[in-house]
């Protein structure tokens, strides 16, 4: 049986903190071991909070035995429930809407009063906590404070201070650290059969981001997107180019954004209609049309996160390029996270200032803050490539 921890690579300390609670939390006699009832976990994007999560909840909800083989049984099985969302005991929230909503909130937190059916816990993951306003957070706080005896939360977030102190205060936390770019390209290497080379690039480019890194060492497509990107901003160098540039950047995030997500839409439409009986390619009865609607409109607002959410890589992907820039002006000696751009960086690095790049960072970072806002994307590249193009005449 393989590791439910193998892909948190670089985590031991946070892996063995989860593990032994989850030992703890199963007493021989059958009883109730000492267990912190809600949990938050934290890290970078693409460290593995939320696997640590479910690989924790496994740990919870699979009944222990003694003969280590049904005990490995019985271990698989949950982890497969898991993995399908479809333990009985196991309650999810993973919002695809740009905020986790004060309604999504109540239903767990209702759901959380109820006992384990199966297992000896009933667990509550919440993905993406930071998501939450101050006022859903409010709700989540009241169930936080008196919690069932056999209900355990566990908490996703970037930060602790994405979170409210008096939920901060509630929690255990476990902190997870960015995996070095090597630790991630030998998970490549070993569990999707990647070529080194590629994996170990694929590693450094997606900066760590397990999930970013598997895809630029999986697919084409998404290694020259990130190409295309790059290259565009090098060679933007006047205002009217940097204007046509940001809606390039655009036209880039949204094809990233739409081979994410149209396979997935593809199949919940698919599972839908079976669901309802209806054949592939059949027409749908207009009693049952309703169902379709509201995948429909869960489907748009996932596209609107997906579209942002495809922008911010964009733009994390030029910060890795200005850092590089930074770097070699610096005489850093640092390791280039583009070292394939290695040139087109020492060429920029040797025609501009330290001060332009660190400005050019900031209007980076400024777009970045600027999506949440609701600033249309377009608007927020246009100022960052324009910005961009000043501080390199200056």
């Amino acid at each position: 049986m393989t590791d439910p921890y193998a892909e948190l690579v670089g985590q031991a300390s946070a892996v063995e903190a989860v593990a032994a609670a989850a030992r703890d939390a199963h007493r021989a006699d059958g009883g109730l071991g000492v267990m912190t009832h809600a949990w938050l976990i934290t890290g970078p994007p693409g460290s593995g909070r939320s696997n640590l999560a479910y690989a924790f909840a496994t740990a919870l909800l699979a009944e222990t035995a003694d003969d280590p083989a049904a005990a490995a049984q019985e271990e698989a099985r949950t982890r497969a429930q898991v993995d399908a969302r479809t333990h009985p005991d196991l309650a999810v929230l993973a919002s695809d809407r740009v905020t986790i909503t004060i309604e999504e909130v109540r239903r767990l937190v209702t759901a959380s009063q109820y006992s384990p059916s199966v297992a000896r816990y009933r667990v509550m993951v919440v993905e993406d906590a930071d998501r939450m306003s101050e006022r859903t957070s409010n709700v989540l706080l009241k169930a936080l404070e008196e919690p069932p005896e056999r209900t355990v939360w566990i908490l996703c977030a970037p930060s602790e201070a994405d979170l409210l102190p008096t939920i901060r205060s509630r929690v255990r936390v476990v902190r997870l650290r960015v995996p070095e770019p090597a630790q991630v390209a030998e998970l490549l290497v070993q569990r999707d059969g990647v070529d080194a080379a590629l994996a170990l690039r694929a590693a450094e480019e997606a900066q760590s981001h397990i999930g970013m890194a598997h895809r630029l060492a999986t697919d084409a497509e998404a290694r020259s997107r990130r190409d295309d990107s790059i290259r565009l901003v090098l060679e933007t160098d006047t205002v009217p180019k940097a204007v046509r540039g940001a809606a390039r950047l655009l036209d880039i995030a949204k094809a990233d954004s739409t081979a994410l997500t149209q396979e997935r839409e593809e199949a919940e439409r698919g599972k839908a209609l079976a669901s309802m009986g209806v054949e592939p390619g059949a027409a749908v009865p207009p009693q049952l049309r309703g169902v379709l609607r509201q995948l429909e409109e869960d489907q748009k607002r996932r596209a609107t996160r997906g579209l942002r959410d495809g922008v911010d890589r964009v733009l994390v992907d030029l910060l890795s390029v200005y850092r590089d820039v930074l770097m070699a002006q610096l005489g850093a000696g640092l390791p280039l996270v583009n070292a394939a751009w290695a040139s087109e960086i020492a060429a920029l690095a040797a025609r501009t200032k330290p001060a332009s790049t660190l400005k050019v960072l900031d209007a980076i970072a400024d777009a970045r803050r600027r999506l949440p806002a609701n600033v249309p994307p377009l608007l927020a590249l246009e100022a960052m490539l324009v910005s961009a193009v000043l501080e390199r005449a200056a």
